[in-house]
């Protein structure tokens, strides 16, 4: 029997509701395939927690979850409670970076019946691969002076080493996929960043000989993936682009409302986390009206970096048949609660 020990973190807003329903998505999963087995074990931290305790987590937070396979996270946020820059920070990011997350994968694809917000509506299937550690996101930098006279300064830095590692993923996965890595650049207008970008990816590409590879400026990119995302398999971009890029590659899906993401550890040394991407939604907390599918397809995600790739790909395949018989909530213009949804992935997963 194989038991992955998961710490869960529902969060914020429509996390605490999202979060019950994966769970037990996960627990038929183990129930029908039998030799897997879960051990959740659940942490409060989220905005309410600081409210109470004036930090996201407390001091060993960190030291709690590097106990565990992976962590299972729901949302972070809740403006009206605690500024963004503090809940994130406290909680999402710090675990990121403390824990080495340096990766992160956001798939998008057209489910069969969700209607896709294009008029474009040929079938699409990518992988958006962010680089997930430095770049825009560097916390380098500062202000100074004040008044008229104040200036803000943000360091972008990248590495080599974090530039390779996250187009090696690219490449990989392209080579299991339709063998196609598209690079998302600026180098028409970011002096030194975007040129050394392009400048690593022509030569890692040189190692995969077999996989075709094109590079777009960031701008045409966006309105590519609006206009021909049929012809994306594996995008691989920085941490601001590539964060813009999934956002919006969930939002061609149909709502934000089913993407996942994953932010892998690839050495081992730490836990990776799994997480839907559509935010805590506190304007409809508490309705019972939020989208499971993105928590749900987090999970297979979670399976899948778990060495459970065939469970993974057979729970896929349930959640598109359900949209596909029209299994669907509002945000997709259906009519079905948050619990209805789930039960008929549960019910479909038993049969």
């Amino acid at each position: 029997m194989k038991t992955l020990k998961i710490a869960t973190i529902p969060g914020d807003g429509v996390g605490k509701e999202i979060m019950p329903e994966a769970v037990r998505v996960l627990e038929k999963v183990a129930e029908v395939h039998g030799g897997l087995k879960f051990e959740f074990t659940e942490f409060p931290y989220s905005c309410d927690y600081y409210l109470e305790h004036g930090v996201m987590m407390p001091d060993d937070g960190l030291d709690r979850l590097s106990q565990f396979d992976s962590i299972f996270l729901g949302a972070v946020g809740d403006a009206s409670k605690v500024p963004d820059h503090i809940s994130l920070w406290g909680l999402l990011l710090k675990i990121r970076k403390e824990f080495q997350q340096e990766i992160n994968i956001r798939p998008a694809k057209l489910f069969k019946g969700i209607e896709p917000k294009l008029s474009n509506r040929n079938p699409f299937d990518m992988v958006i691969v962010r680089e997930n550690s430095e770049g825009e996101y560097s916390s380098i930098g500062g202000r100074i002076f004040h008044d008229d006279n104040e200036i803000a300064i943000q360091n972008n830095v990248f590495s080599k080493r974090a530039t390779k590692q996250a187009m090696n993923i690219a490449f990989d996965l392209a080579s299991k996929r339709k063998g196609l890595v598209t690079s998302a650049t600026k180098s028409n207008g970011i002096f030194h960043a975007m040129p050394f970008w392009d400048e690593i990816f022509k030569e890692v590409s040189g190692q995969y000989p077999d996989i075709k590879t094109e590079s777009k400026h960031i701008d045409a990119l966006a309105a590519y993936f609006v206009t021909h995302p049929q012809d994306l398999d594996v995008v691989v971009a920085s941490n601001l682009f590539g964060d813009i890029l999934s956002d919006l590659g969930a939002a061609i899906m149909g709502s934000i409302g089913i993407a996942p993401s994953a932010n892998l550890n690839l050495n081992g040394k730490y836990p990776s986390m799994f997480e839907p991407v559509h935010g805590s939604a506190p304007d409809i907390a508490g309705q019972g009206i939020a989208n499971p599918i993105g928590q749900i397809w987090t999970a297979k995600m979670l399976l899948e970096f778990n060495g459970e790739e065939e469970i993974a790909e057979h729970l896929l395949k349930v959640i598109e048949d359900v949209t596909a018989d029209g299994y669907q909530t509002g945000d997709l213009g259906g009519k079905y609660k948050m619990t209805e949804v789930t039960d008929e992935i549960i019910k479909r997963l038993g049969k």
